[in-house]
C-alpha cells in the first residue's frame, strides 16, 4: 500500500516496512518488517544486541530509522511526530520523573502538559494499580529504584496512551514490581490499550503476550501467535533461533 493510502482508519496499531538503523557501519536493525493490530500485546525476546531496544525507540519516535516506514494508528511517525507522542508512552531504562519533585507533583505536571480530564481522580486510579499510595507525597529521589520504576509506571499511563511500550520494565527489579506490570496492563478500562513490551524473561512475557517475536542481529527470526506456542518447549525454540543452542 503506498504511504498516501495509508489511513488513521487502518486497523494495525503498529505497522511498520522495510526498517532499518545503523549506527555508523554498524547494522541494529535490517530491513524489519511488523504489525501489529490494534489491542494486542506483542512480546519481543533476544538476546542483548539483537535490536530489541532499538526497535522499540524507532517505533517510539524516540530515534529515526535509517530507511523504512513506520504508522501508529494509521499515523506516518514522519510526518505528525508531536501528534503521534500525545497518543503513546514508554516505560524505559529512565523513569522519565523529576527526581526534586514528588510523585504527585510528578504526575500533576504530566497530567496538565497531556490535558488529562479529572486530572486528581486520574492520578489516585493509577497510583493505586501501583500500590503506591502511601508515597504520593515522597520526592522521587529518595525512593528506591524498584518505588521509582513502579512511578514511572503510572506516569505512563496517566495519559490513557492507545499504545505503550515497555522495555524491559523488569529488569534489576524485585518480582513484585512484575506482578504490578500485569496488574496495570490488566487495568485499562477506557479504550485499547496495544502493548508492545521487550523482556529477557521468556515465562513472564508468554503470560502477558498475544504474540511474540524473537530477533536476532536485527532480523525478526520467529514470529508467532500465543495459542500457537508450547510454552514447555520455548526454551529449545529461543535457543535454536538465537543460535544459543550450537
Amino acid at each position: 500500500m503506498p504511504v498516501s493510502e495509508q489511513t488513521e482508519t487502518s486497523s494495525w496499531a503498529i505497522e511498520a516496512r522495510g526498517i532499518t538503523k545503523l549506527f555508523g557501519e554498524r547494522h541494529a536493525l535490517r530491513g524489519m518488517d511488523l504489525q501489529v493490530s490494534r489491542g494486542e500485546r506483542l512480546v519481543i525476546f533476544g538476546p542483548n544486541g539483537a535490536g530489541k531496544t532499538t526497535l522499540v525507540k524507532v517505533l517510539s519516535t524516540l530515534v529515526k530509522p535509517s530507511s523504512g516506514s513506520v504508522w501508529l494508528d494509521g499515523v506516518d511517525i514522519r510526518e505528525r511526530p508531536a501528534q503521534i507522542r500525545r497518543k503513546i508512552s514508554l516505560v524505559g531504562h529512565q523513569t522519565l520523573l523529576y527526581d526534586d519533585l514528588t510523585i504527585y507533583e510528578n504526575l500533576k505536571f504530566y497530567g496538565k502538559m497531556y490535558d488529562v480530564p479529572n486530572l486528581e481522580q486520574r492520578i489516585q486510579e493509577v497510583i493505586s494499580w501501583v500500590q503506591l499510595e502511601t508515597r504520593l507525597r515522597d520526592r522521587v529521589g529518595t525512593l528506591s529504584h524498584g518505588l521509582q520504576q513502579r512511578a514511572s509506571i503510572a506516569r505512563a499511563v496517566l495519559h490513557n496512551p492507545s499504545i505503550l511500550f515497555l522495555d524491559e520494565p523488569e529488569v534489576g527489579l524485585d518480582p513484585h514490581v512484575s506482578t504490578v506490570i500485569r496488574d496495570v496492563l490488566d487495568s485499562t478500562v477506557s479504550g485499547i490499550r496495544t502493548v508492545v513490551m521487550t523482556t529477557h524473561n521468556l515465562e513472564w512475557g508468554l503470560e502477558l503476550s498475544d504474540s511474540v517475536i524473537i530477533l536476532d542481529r536485527g532480523n525478526i527470526v520467529y514470529q508467532a501467535p500465543r495459542e500457537e506456542i508450547d510454552s514447555e518447549n520455548f526454551r529449545q525454540v529461543y535457543d535454536r533461533c538465537t543460535g544459543m543452542d550450537s
